[in-house]
């Protein structure tokens, strides 16, 4: 068995969704400029997702804080572990291999300032054609929307890419923007030489947090990822044309 047929088969025990590999080359200096010199020197990255379970993602609307409690559980929690481990466990095989791996923890900022962790998820499930950034920022995929939770390894096994970034298909669609509620996103498209801010303000999402946790309330939102008509079809709340 090949070091990658043995990859995917330990993935796929994991209950992975989506399996993907980047070629990172041309998203170099984006990669060193988040996580410095010793993120950027890897040139490929394995990316896994898992998808969230609608009928905990259409809680969301309601703002109970049942349906908060619950959402932070299974779509926070539970799938963040369930990611954790399994990147833990590729790494290591890959080592077993003779070859270096480093694995992004699934939800850990790591920059205050920037609000951001060391690398992108979203950036190696996009390189590796799993599917497109869109206007909330959100990776989005043609079957589940943007209603995924990302792990990422950093490798310099030589793996072969599985696509290319993906272009925009959101068109004029303003979903995620609209239903934001402290408008943190311009409506702007993704391109890959813009900064993060042009698109959206980080900021705003982490005061708002602050707020709801002043408050003793869950610190969750959600509502760009819950409006995504992408997401809503997968999960029957939009009919399928």
């Amino acid at each position: 068995m090949s070091l990658d047929e043995a990859l995917r088969q330990i993935a796929g025990q994991a209950g992975v969704n989506h399996y993907g590999v980047a070629d990172l080359h041309l998203a170099h200096e984006a990669i060193r400029e988040q996580g410095g010199e010793e993120i950027a020197m890897y040139p490929f990255a394995i990316s896994v997702g898992m998808n969230l379970v609608h009928p905990v993602v259409d809680l969301l609307p309601g703002r109970s804080e049942s349906g908060s409690i619950l959402y932070r559980h299974y779509a926070y929690n539970v799938i963040n572990t369930r990611l954790d481990i399994l990147v833990s466990q590729l790494a290591g095989r890959i080592q077993e291999d003779g070859f270096s791996a480093f694995p992004v923890p699934a939800s850990t900022r790591t920059n205050n300032e920037k609000i951001s962790a060391f690398f992108s998820h979203k950036l190696a499930a996009h390189c590796a054609g799993l599917g497109w950034i869109g206007k909330s920022c959100l990776l989005i995929t043609e079957s589940a929307g943007p209603r995924v939770r990302w792990g990422s390894i950093l490798t310099n096994a030589p793996l072969a890419p599985t696509g290319t970034p993906m272009e925009e298909r959101c068109g004029s669609c303003r979903e995620c923007v609209d239903a934001c509620p402290v408008h943190a996103f311009t409506g702007e498209s993704f391109r890959e030489e813009d900064a993060r801010e042009i698109r959206y303000d980080a900021g705003k999402c982490d005061q708002f947090f602050a707020s709801l946790r002043a408050q003793g309330k869950e610190a969750v939102c959600g509502m760009c990822l819950y409006a995504c008509p992408y997401g809503k079809r997968a999960s029957g709340k939009i009919e399928h044309p």
